[in-house]
């Protein structure tokens, strides 16, 4: 997976994707995000669970363990290590769920520049995303250290194509699982090895290559690219 999303709507639209009953601890705002190409070290909306309440935060994408100061804070984490590697261990059990709208990948298909290609649900309902993170919680307030992966697999089907890695992706039901502190971490963890979305609930297309540049953050980075 690249390092470009879109999390645009607000936060009640995925509030209502998630589908979870209990009162929810808001602290990402009422208004609509857009951000249409988020990078790396963005402040992103983060759904948890403190205590019986679902909770929302800005929290910067990326994490690293206070010992890695000699390395850039990763952005994701692999699915076949994350439940058992050092790097992540102590996040491990801090579940979370990144809800975006999108994200994007590179295609070489000839040509100075690669082909930056926007992957959505085929309905276009939120996409979320399985994450674990060092975020605010209970008396815990907002750090400097503060982060948070996405959890990544294999891409299949078609999707391989456009990049080998993708984000595992869960449905409404296995999301609300994900984040009860309930769900024993042997659960957890074959929910994002075993049960995440298929291919099949995916569209893909090409946008404008304006993506590639950070600073470009207009609604159009997200239309589909009309050929000349």
């Amino acid at each position: 997976m690249c390092g470009r999303l879109s999390q645009y709507r607000g936060i009640h639209d995925f509030v209502a994707a998630l589908s979870i009953p209990n009162a929810l601890l808001n602290y990402a705002g009422d208004q609509p995000f857009e951000r249409y190409n988020a990078a790396p070290t963005t402040q992103l909306a983060l759904f948890h669970r403190d205590g019986e309440y679902l909770r929302a935060d800005m929290v910067r994408w990326g994490w690293r363990p206070h010992w890695a100061k000699d390395r850039a804070a990763p952005i994701n984490a692999r699915v076949e290590k994350v439940a058992h590697g050092p790097f992540f261990k102590v996040i491990w059990p801090h579940r979370a769920i990144i809800a975006i709208d999108n994200w994007f990948e590179w295609v070489y298909e000839g040509g100075p520049k690669k082909q930056p290609y926007l992957i959505r649900h085929r309905d276009q309902t939120p996409i979320l995303c399985a994450a674990i993170g060092q975020y605010p919680i209970g008396e815990h307030e907002p750090g400097e250290h503060d982060g948070f992966v996405i959890i990544t697999a294999d891409s299949a089907g078609g999707m391989v194509d456009i990049h080998d890695r993708r984000p595992v992706t869960l449905s409404s039901v296995l999301a609300r699982e994900w984040l009860d502190p309930a769900t024993p971490k042997e659960r957890a963890e074959q929910l994002i090895l075993l049960q995440g979305e298929p291919t099949e609930v995916f569209e893909w297309f090409r946008v404008d290559k304006a993506v590639g540049n950070v600073k470009n953050k207009t609604k159009e980075l997200i239309e589909p690219l009309v050929d000349a």
